[in-house]
C-alpha cells in the first residue's frame, strides 16, 4: 500500500469509528427513553398538560381583549358621567356665588342707607338738643343711660355741651366725662 492509501484508510477508520459512536449514543438515548416510558406506564397516571392550538390561543386572547375593552368603555362612561355631574355642580356653584354676591351688594347698599339714615337721625336729634335751653337739655340727659348721654354730649357744640354739663348732677357729669375720656384710651399712639 502506498502512503496515500494508508492515510486515506486511517482517516476513513476514524470517521467510521465516530459514526459508530454516534449511532451507539443515539441507541442508548432511545433505550433510556423507552425505559422511562415503561416506568411511567407502571407509575400513577399523570395527565398531560392541555395545550391549545394557535387558533384557540388567538380566540382566548381576543375574548380577553374584548372583555378589557368593555371594562374600559364602562370606566370611560362612568368618568364622563362624573365629569358631567361636576360641570353641573360647578355651574350651580357659580350661580349661587353670583346670587350671594348680588345679595351682599344689596345688603351693603341697605347698610349704607341705614347708616346714612341713622346719622341723619342723630344729626337732627343733636340739633333738637342744641335748640333747647341748657336746663331743659340737662333734665333730659339726666334720665338717659350714662354712655348714651355721653354719645350725644360728644356730638353737641362744645359751648352748649359745657352749659348742659354745668346743669347736670355732678356725679352724672363726672360719669359722662369718664365715658368720653375713656372712649379712645386704647387707641394706639404713634
Amino acid at each position: 500500500m502506498s502512503r496515500k492509501t494508508h492515510k486515506r484508510g486511517k482517516g476513513l477508520g476514524i470517521v467510521l469509528t465516530l459514526l459508530a459512536g454516534l449511532f451507539f449514543a443515539a441507541g442508548l438515548s432511545r433505550l433510556s427513553l423507552g425505559v422511562v416510558s415503561a416506568l411511567a406506564a407502571d407509575g400513577p397516571e399523570v395527565s398531560a398538560p392541555v395545550t391549545q392550538t394557535p387558533a384557540q390561543d388567538a380566540g382566548a386572547l381576543f375574548e380577553a381583549l374584548r372583555s378589557r375593552e368593555a371594562r374600559l368603555a364602562e370606566q370611560e362612561k362612568a368618568l364622563e358621567e362624573r365629569a358631567e355631574r361636576l360641570r353641573t355642580a360647578e355651574d350651580s356653584l357659580r350661580a349661587q356665588i353670583a346670587e350671594l354676591q348680588a345679595a351682599e351688594e344689596r345688603l351693603s347698599a341697605t347698610l349704607a342707607l341705614t347708616e346714612t339714615a341713622a346719622e341723619t337721625d342723630l344729626t337732627r336729634l343733636t340739633t333738637v338738643f342744641e335748640h333747647m335751653k341748657p336746663p331743659q337739655a340737662a333734665a333730659l340727659f339726666s334720665t338717659m343711660d350714662t354712655e348714651f348721654a355721653a354719645g350725644f354730649i360728644a356730638r353737641l357744640d362744645p359751648q352748649f355741651a359745657g352749659e348742659v354739663m354745668a346743669e347736670l348732677d355732678p356725679t352724672l357729669a363726672y360719669g359722662i366725662s369718664a365715658v368720653l375720656a375713656g372712649r379712645h384710651a386704647n387707641t394706639p399712639r404713634n
